[in-house]
């Protein structure tokens, strides 16, 4: 008997072993198959299925920046936030708290758009399913990556719109309903648009209240009153750029065909005071497109320089006026940077105090590059949205790199001349009403003669004072146009001395060898 239990004894411990090796080795490949994961993705399931029964609303939550980077703000998200403006839910729906802004277009100037404040939920409904919409904003993530910008400082606000409804209006809402609200959305915008003047931020990222702003551009209404009915310009001229900017804004078909990005480039170039500013006025009132004025030397980076074009819409005009006093663009700045720097250290030495100072200057200076600056144009980046038009204007278009405004970059250029004898006439039309006189003879002689801007011709056009009519405007203008002439004959005959002094000069020279 006792041998016999002493066997029995083995023998379980026998089984016991193979049981343990066994499930060893299950358990070692159990959790290489992920038990846990599968386990928990098991329970998940589950504890949604309860989820459900207690609370039977599904959510969808458009935030205010697509995606993580927070480079371009969300369609969908301003489309949401006009249909929630409109009359459809507005200040409806037992809202207590309102935002109030004053309307883009509204015949009442005592009028105020309303719309929820955050934290705030409003009801709607479509086709028998009714809908909850939800405002709110969080604070911004605290974390060390840097910035698009570079720096850090106190950011704003993450906002959010969150869409409640029941399950069983699932393929209802994301069917139908989100597809109806972005249509409203966009029609409430177009109604209540408002065409804007843009002005990018300066590098360092803060809003006029000192808070941090994702956004790079702050923006006035546009209200330049400035049309091509009102532009001094030849006819000929003035309609070819009209015709040129009607087959852009008609021309998406035909860019997409030939497999080119939807925008275009003019180059605005004259002497000062022949229209270059008004006549990107007269285009953008043409077009009925935003303006974005870009002061590039506030722009940091080219990387700055490149959010700059991400965040503008479609349908706008982005100029840089005077391209070639804002930066260096000509390919010789570290050149003229080297010379300059060897000059000033020929006249004294470095001391520690002036180098800390040039470290200022040079941490402030902007560095962007005519690289930068093509990329811009007509690099990748270039391409991202539609229907754009890039201006530039410039006093010394022989001062800019070839590089800068060839065909394709700057596709069409117009030169802004001095005043023309029909030139002369629209104004005299527009400013005295008059569109024939005896003295018109007398300016249309002297018109090529003398080289007056359209601005200086208008100034002589505008009554000063309650005295004044046709016939004294027309008569001081003829009175300058003689001064003009004169003036530019003295300057003509001052020139050309000076150029024989120069021819006499080398001559001699010659002669000494």
């Amino acid at each position: 008997m006792e041998a016999f239990g002493w066997g029995s004894s083995l023998s379980s411990g026998i089984v016991l072993s193979l049981v343990a090796v066994v499930w060893t080795v299950i358990w070692n490949n159990l959790q290489g198959l992920q038990l846990q994961q599968f386990i928990g993705r098991h329970l998940s399931r589950h504890a949604r299925r309860l989820a459900a029964i207690v609370d039977p609303y599904l959510t969808v939550t458009v935030a205010e920046y697509d995606g993580g980077g927070r480079m371009r703000r969300s369609d969908a998200y301003k489309e949401v936030q006009a249909y929630l403006q409109g009359a459809t839910c507005g200040a409806g729906g037992g809202v207590r708290h309102l935002k109030a802004e004053t309307p883009a277009k509204d015949d009442n100037p005592d009028a105020l758009l309303l719309s929820m404040g955050d934290n705030e939920e409003v009801a709607d409904e479509f086709r028998g399913a009714t809908v909850w919409w939800l405002a709110y904003s969080m604070p911004p993530r605290e974390d060390n990556a840097p910035s698009y910008w570079g720096s850090r400082g106190q950011r704003a606000d993450r906002r959010f719109y969150r869409l409640f409804f029941l399950e069983r209006h699932r393929d209802l809402v994301l069917g139908e309903y989100l597809a109806h609200v972005r249509r409203e959305g966009r029609a409430v915008m177009l109604k209540n648009r408002q065409r804007k003047l843009f002005t990018n931020l300066s590098g360092d990222g803060f809003n006029a209240d000192g808070m941090w702003s994702e956004s790079v551009w702050s923006h006035v209404v546009f209200e330049h009153p400035k049309t091509f009915a009102t532009l001094a310009m030849d006819p000929g001229k003035k309609k070819e750029v009209m015709d040129d900017l009607d087959a852009f804004r008609n021309g998406k078909d035909y860019y997409a065909r030939v497999g080119k990005a939807w925008k275009r480039g003019y180059l605005l170039y004259g002497p000062p005071g022949t229209g270059k500013s008004t006549m990107v006025a007269a285009m953008a009132n043409h077009l009925d497109y935003d303006v974005y004025d870009i002061e590039l030397t506030s722009v940091r980076t080219n990387s700055d320089l490149r959010k700059l074009f991400i965040e503008t819409t479609s349908k706008s005009i982005i100029v840089i006026e005077d391209i070639d006093c804002s930066l260096d663009l000509t390919g010789k700045r570290k050149k003229k940077k080297k010379k300059a720097a060897t000059e000033k250290d020929d006249k004294k030495e470095s001391t520690p105090d002036s180098d800390e100072e040039k470290d200022k200057e040079d941490a402030g200076a902007s560095k962007v590059t005519l690289s930068g600056v093509l990329n811009f144009i007509d690099g990748l980046w270039s391409a991202c949205g539609g229907e754009r038009i890039i201006v530039f204007t410039t006093n010394h278009v022989e001062k800019l790199d070839p590089a800068l405004i060839r065909r394709g970059r700057m596709d069409k250029h117009i030169e802004m001349s001095y005043c023309c004898f029909q030139a002369f006439k629209l104004l005299a039309d527009v400013y005295l009403g008059v569109d024939d006189h005896p003295l018109f003879r007398a300016v249309e002689e002297l018109l090529p003669e003398a080289d007056m801007t359209p601005a200086d011709v208008a100034e002589n056009l505008t009554p000063k004072s309650a005295s004044d009519d046709a016939d004294s405007c027309l008569a001081e203008l003829v009175e300058e146009l003689h001064k003009a002439k004169e003036a530019k004959e003295k300057a003509l005959l001052q020139a050309k001395v000076a150029g024989k002094g120069e021819e006499e000069a080398a001559a001699d020279e010659d002669d000494d060898e």
